[in-house]
């Protein structure tokens, strides 16, 4: 698998920055949302593809024992400037589809929110899975992230005037799916492929979330927004974020299941 183009990326790009725009905290808001609904006191944590340890670094200063593995050095050298000795956290260099540093069945929560991203074959995408689901107990939780296709459609090719051209060159075929190649830097996906994809393994499906519905078609209007209706957008969200039909249009879906 070559990940050259990744780290090119990752070290041009500022991970660390992600979710510092109100528009692009309601991702982060509604997954520790979905963790915290599961999370209990003692309760052990991996992340794989950590970046630079948002959410590790999040857990860690509770109190939770939390293990992270991220693949580019760049994300992994700003993950420790940001960790504090108090903190029970391990961060390794790694890769989601080897998680051989450890034992089966060792977490009680896999997180797995960014390797997905960028896995172009089916192959690596199960073995990921896959290797997220060994490491983590008979009755864990396993959260896995994507990035949605048409959210990119609207975003990319409408928004952002990517879309005649993508239908030209081939990066977006003729039935409007973005193509999976390196050249797009991520991996989009359709809910039809993600239910097919996770069917594979031994797990009960508990959620399917917008992890940022339709805030990131509205990121202005949010980034303007006073803190009273950034409240009430969030509260809207939250009650519509598993609602089916509005699924694809949110740019990153969190899928959450528990392994049988």
């Amino acid at each position: 698998m070559d990940v050259s183009y990744l780290k090119a990326f990752y070290e041009s790009y500022d991970e660390e920055a992600r979710f510092s725009r109100r528009s692009s905290s309601v991702e982060f808001l509604t997954t520790v949302r979905y963790i915290n609904r599961y999370l209990r006191p003692g309760m052990s944590l991996l992340e794989v593809g950590a970046g630079t340890g948002r959410y590790s670094r999040h857990y860690a200063a509770q109190g939770y024992a939390v293990d992270a593995v991220e693949l580019v050095e760049h994300n992994i050298d700003v993950f420790r400037e940001k960790m504090t000795p108090d903190m029970n956290l391990r961060v390794r260099q790694g890769n989601a589809c080897d998680l051989s540093m450890f034992e089966d069945g060792r977490f009680d929560i896999t997180l797995l929110l960014g390797p997905l991203y960028h896995l172009f074959s089916m192959e690596d995408k199960r073995r990921a899975v896959s290797e997220a689901l060994r490491v983590t107990r008979p009755g864990g939780l396993l959260y896995v992230a994507f990035i949605m296709n048409d959210a990119t459609i609207l975003s990319w090719g409408l928004q952002q005037g990517h879309l005649a051209e993508g239908l030209k060159n081939g990066l977006i075929t003729e039935d409007f799916h973005c193509a999976s190649v390196p050249e797009m830097l991520f991996d989009m996906s359709t809910l039809q492929e993600i239910e097919t994809l996770m069917a594979e393994f031994p797990l009960e499906q508990r959620h399917l979330v917008a992890s940022n519905g339709m805030s990131c078609h509205f990121g202005d209007t949010l980034d303007a927004a006073d803190d009273e209706l950034f409240r009430a957008w969030l509260a809207y969200h939250f009650h519509t974020c598993e609602r089916r039909e509005l699924l694809g249009y949110s740019s990153h879906l969190l899928y959450i299941g528990a392994k049988l």
